[in-house]
């Protein structure tokens, strides 16, 4: 190590030269150790941006990443480890009912997920809505929950792949967040830190993703399964749809009750319940619980009609600190905007299209996201009941409920929900599971 010499590593790169193994991982070590600079990352991390990276090296930099710190050994259980990673959406709860699905079909669920940034919500966020539920539980009560639910959904602790978390903050403010190798390697390092056997990638599309051009999901999709499955793991990804919000809520707490919901059964609507199902049968197929993945979706959604998975949910919410009877009355322990206010329709059509991204930032300034690492996050906000593409209305007809912490920014939310809203003709909603890719 004393011999490496990061501004090298650095020139290569910058250069178009292909870095072997070793120099990448002595370049990670140094990340992770505080003996590379801040500006030499940012360097290096504009050096990729714009050279790129060969597959190789892609496989390279996410084994270092992951190999900075921690990783995760369930192999005690004697059960077959599963996850799932998503780019990020509005009204994407799906992590909250998939857990516990898996968990319920005899695979253990690990699920290591983020906070929301920008327009798109963060499963962990939303967890904080629950009364009493540590997203940052100690070793003992996460393998308590684990082995009593098959699953908990928690925050990536420190010593989990430490390196990525340098090399994301400089990039957040060098204009290198777009990377396909960084983010590849951002994503899978803490995935495979967490000690899976298996992963699914949901990889979002349309007016509310990251990724609102198909093809450019299509090119995250194909790298972050090749890189997984050039580091070992067993990977597949679905190309979903974001061009309207995916549960009906988008909001913390509003989308925990809408999971209550769903594993209950009192609602279950059809674009969440599609691609969940979907989702769930890929990990099982991968996993190895089942023979594909059309075999893994009747099992899924046999656990999910019989109960088990609401029953696996009600243990993970318990045993991480939340009520017991979260599921039987959500809202007696959810925390509830003062303000609701009906968005009316400015005229009569069908909701032909939703500008997506507009609706997350509508949450974002009613002061359920943030726009920055740290921002307070109200858990009580959000919007409620958003019309699907395809819905008839009349003028006046509510197009969405605005759940706000006072009347003016309960009246500014709904000038920003009418100007994402576009009424026409008659359309035929985007299906929810676009394709599978690996």
């Amino acid at each position: 190590m004393s011999a490496f010499i990061p501004a090298e590593t650095i020139r290569r790169k910058r250069d178009g030269e292909v870095l072997d193994a070793a120099e990448i991982g002595w370049l990670v070590a140094g990340i992770g150790e505080g003996t590379v600079t801040d500006a030499q990352i940012a360097a290096f991390a504009m050096a990729v941006f714009l050279r790129g990276m060969e597959r190789a090296e892609t496989v390279a930099l996410t084994l270092a990443m992951r190999d900075s710190g921690d990783v995760l050994d369930w192999r005690d259980f004697d059960r077959p480890v599963a996850d799932k990673h998503s780019t990020g959406g509005v009204g994407d709860n799906v992590s909250l009912m998939l857990a516990p699905i898996v968990a319920a079909c005899g695979a253990l669920v690990p699920m290591i997920s983020g906070r929301g940034l920008g327009h798109t919500g963060g499963t962990l966020d939303k967890l904080e809505a629950i009364p009493g539920y540590r997203v940052a539980p100690d070793r003992d009560a996460l393998r308590r929950t684990i082995g009593e639910a098959g699953c908990a959904i928690v925050g990536p602790t420190a010593r989990l792949a430490p390196a990525d978390g340098r090399i994301y903050a400089v990039r957040d403010v060098t204009a290198t967040v777009e990377s396909v190798p960084l983010i590849t390697a951002s994503i899978l390092s803490k995935k495979l830190a967490a000690g899976l056997g298996a992963l699914v990638l949901d990889v979002k599309t349309g007016s509310g993703a990251f990724m609102a051009k198909r093809e450019n999901a299509r090119h995250l999709a194909r790298s972050l399964v090749e890189v997984a499955q050039g580091a070992g793991l067993s990977t597949a990804a679905l190309v979903t749809a974001m061009d309207e919000p995916l549960a009906r809520d988008a909001g913390n707490a509003l989308e925990v009750r809408d999971a209550a919901l769903f594993l209950t059964g009192a609602r279950r609507d059809p674009r969440p319940l599609a691609v969940t199902l979907a989702l769930a049968g890929e990990m099982l197929s991968l996993a190895g619980l089942a023979s594909d993945a059309a075999g893994g979706e009747r099992m899924a959604r046999e656990a999910l009609e019989s109960g088990r998975a609401a029953e696996r949910f009600a243990r993970m919410v318990a045993g991480l600190g939340g009520p017991a009877d979260l599921l039987e009355r959500p809202d007696a322990h959810l925390p509830r905007a003062p303000i609701v206010l009906a968005v009316a329709a400015p005229g009569e059509g069908t909701v032909a299209a939703w500008d997506t991204r507009a609706l997350g930032l509508a949450v974002v300034a009613l002061g359920g996201g943030r726009t920055r690492p740290g921002d307070p996050v109200d858990p009580a906000v959000g919007l409620a009941d958003i019309l699907p593409v395809g819905s008839i209305v009349r003028r006046g007809d509510p197009v969405a409920l605005v759940h706000a912490r006072d009347a003016s920014g309960a009246a500014e939310a709904s000038v920003r929900v009418l100007a994402a809203l576009r009424l026409g003709d008659a359309t035929a909603p985007v299906a929810p599971v676009l394709e599978r890719i690996g």
